[in-house]
């Protein structure tokens, strides 16, 4: 594991933290708008509070905790879906370290403790999303050796200037 703080612990979320996992995420959410993310943040709380039961469920939730507090959070999955492919992955949903935690090696150890609960459980390869303008998040996976594998591109259909074009 990654050089961290002695006061941070790393592990499985229980029931109790499902509220906290929903408030992070909500922060998250929260804080990628600024990037170009198209996720609102309170409206989706009930949909966010039903996803990490099922994470805490089925054992996919890690938190940080710095004593009593929950200062982060990773969720991911085994990949699953109807294509046969020639490698088994996992994804990485989400990792969350508070602005005023961060900088600790807490990201890493949260992302370095999924990534190897994903191998125990026969996956070839991690994969994971960010947001193209979040330049220190794509560094951040960088350095830990994540490259581009697919790229989405987005185009927006109703940019104002509808009926502008000439053909109304």
């Amino acid at each position: 594991m990654s050089d961290r703080p002695t006061d941070v612990a790393i592990e499985a979320a229980g029931g109790d933290d499902v509220t906290a996992l929903v408030d992070l995420w909500l922060d998250l959410a929260a804080d990628q708008r600024r990037h170009g993310s198209h996720l609102r943040t309170s409206e989706n709380r009930p949909v966010i509070h039903e996803t990490m039961v099922r994470h805490v469920v089925a054992d996919t939730a890690l938190l940080a905790r710095r004593g009593d507090a929950v200062v982060g959070f990773v969720t991911f999955a085994v990949e699953t879906g109807r294509y046969e492919q020639d490698r088994s992955r996992g994804v990485i949903h989400n990792v969350y370290v508070r602005p005023s935690d961060r900088d600790d090696g807490i990201g890493t150890a949260l992302l370095e403790a999924a990534e190897a609960d994903l191998a125990s459980r026969g996956v070839d390869a991690v994969s994971l999303q960010a947001m193209a303008r979040n330049e220190p998040a794509r560094r951040f996976y960088s350095r830990r050796g994540y490259t581009a594998h697919r790229i989405e591109l987005e185009k927006p259909i109703n940019d104002g200037s509808e009926g502008t074009d000439g053909d109304a």
